[in-house]
C-alpha cells in the first residue's frame, strides 16, 4: 500500500531530456537536489567574485591619473557591485539566503576567483585587470547567457554588456601607458608579467580534474570546457598584446599552424591550488576587509528589516 506521505518526484531522466532540448529551468520547476546546490555553489562564488573584486580596484579611486579615469574606475567598481546583487538574488530564487551565502564566505566554506587574491601595486595594474580579468570574465560569462537555469542566464545578459566596457576600459589604459614614456611602457609591461598566469588560471583546472565541471556540463550549468575557453581567451588576449607592443610572460608560447590557436606553456598549479587554499598574497587581506564592511553595514540592514516590518504590520491592519 503506497504511504501517503511519500511523494513521487518526477523521473530525472525527465529533467534531464528537458535539458538537453535546451529548455529553461526556472525557480518552480522541479530539479534534483545536486542540481539546485551545484548552481548556488557557483552563483554564489560568482557573486562574491564580483564583491571581492572591487577590493583591488578601489584600491586606486583616490590615485587615479586625472579626474576622468577616476570617474571611470567609480563606475566600473559601482557595476561590479551590481553583478553581485544580481546574482545573489539569483541565487535566492533557490531558495539559500543572502546571509547564509555571505556566512559560508567569512567561514571559508565558499571561494571567490583566486586572482582578487592578488596585489594592485600600480594604475599600469588597473589596465591589467580591466583588460585581461574582465576579457577572460566575458569569455566564460558569454557562455553563460545560454546557461540551463533561467534567472542565471538571463542576468548574465546584463553583466556581459557591462564587462565588455570594463574590459575596453582596461585595454584603452594599456594602450595609453604604450603610447607614452619608457617608464611608463615598463610599468605595463611589469603588469602583464604579473597578472598574465592568474589570469590563465581564472578558468579552473584541466578538463578532467575539476570536481563540478563534467555534472555541471552535463546539466548544462556550465556550456563549454575550462581548457576551451582558456584556449579561446589566450588566442584573442595574446593578439591583443602583441598589436600594442608588449610581450606575453611564456617562453613557451607558440602559434600552432596545424590547430589554428596558440600553444602555451604548463600552467602552475600549485600556486593556484595555495592561493584558494587561502594562501595567496591577499587571501587574508580582502576576507578581513569583507567582513569589516559586512560588519559596519549591520546597522543599515537592521534599519530596512525594521521598516519593512513596520510597513507590513501597518498594511495588515489596514
Amino acid at each position: 500500500m503506497m504511504n501517503d506521505n511519500v511523494v513521487a518526484l518526477p523521473d530525472e531522466h525527465k529533467f534531464q531530456a528537458r535539458i538537453d532540448a535546451e529548455e529553461k529551468i526556472e525557480p518552480k520547476d522541479w530539479m534534483p537536489e545536486g542540481y539546485r546546490k551545484n548552481l548556488i555553489r557557483q552563483m554564489s562564488q560568482h557573486a562574491h567574485s564580483e564583491v571581492v573584486g572591487e577590493q583591488p580596484e578601489g584600491n586606486w579611486i583616490t590615485r587615479a591619473p586625472s579626474l576622468e579615469r577616476k570617474a571611470i574606475l567609480l563606475a566600473k567598481v559601482q557595476d561590479e557591485a551590481g553583478h553581485g546583487l544580481y546574482l545573489y538574488s539569483a541565487a535566492e530564487t533557490l531558495g539559500a539566503t543572502r546571509d547564509e551565502m555571505i556566512e559560508a564566505l567569512h567561514e571559508g566554506k565558499a571561494k571567490y576567483a583566486s586572482i582578487f587574491n592578488y596585489p594592485s601595486l600600480t594604475w599600469a595594474d588597473i589596465g591589467a585587470i580591466g583588460w585581461l580579468v574582465d576579457s577572460a570574465a566575458i569569455v566564460n560569462q558569454v557562455s553563460l547567457q545560454n546557461t540551463s537555469y533561467g534567472p542565471y542566464a538571463r542576468a548574465m545578459i546584463r553583466i556581459c554588456k557591462e564587462e565588455s566596457f570594463h574590459q575596453r576600459q582596461g585595454y584603452h589604459i594599456m594602450m595609453t601607458l604604450m603610447d607614452g614614456s619608457d617608464e611608463q611602457k615598463a610599468m605595463a609591461q611589469d603588469a602583464i608579467n604579473r597578472w598574465w598566469w592568474p589570469a590563465m588560471m581564472m578558468f579552473g583546472p584541466h578538463d578532467g580534474e575539476s570536481a563540478h565541471s563534467a555534472q555541471s556540463m552535463k546539466w548544462k550549468i556550465k556550456r563549454r570546457s575550462n581548457d576551451d575557453l582558456r584556449q579561446q581567451w589566450v588566442d584573442q588576449a595574446v593578439q591583443q598584446a602583441h598589436a600594442i607592443g608588449l610581450e606575453v610572460p611564456d617562453d613557451d608560447l607558440t602559434w600552432n599552424e596545424e590547430r589554428g590557436h596558440y600553444d602555451f606553456g604548463p600552467i602552475d598549479w600549485d600556486e593556484f591550488n595555495r592561493v584558494i587554499a587561502g594562501d595567496g598574497p591577499c587571501n587574508r587581506q580582502r576576507l578581513a576587509h569583507h567582513k569589516k564592511a559586512h560588519d559596519d553595514g549591520a546597522w543599515v540592514r537592521e534599519a530596512m528589516s525594521a521598516y519593512d516590518a513596520k510597513r507590513r504590520a501597518k498594511s495588515s491592519a489596514a
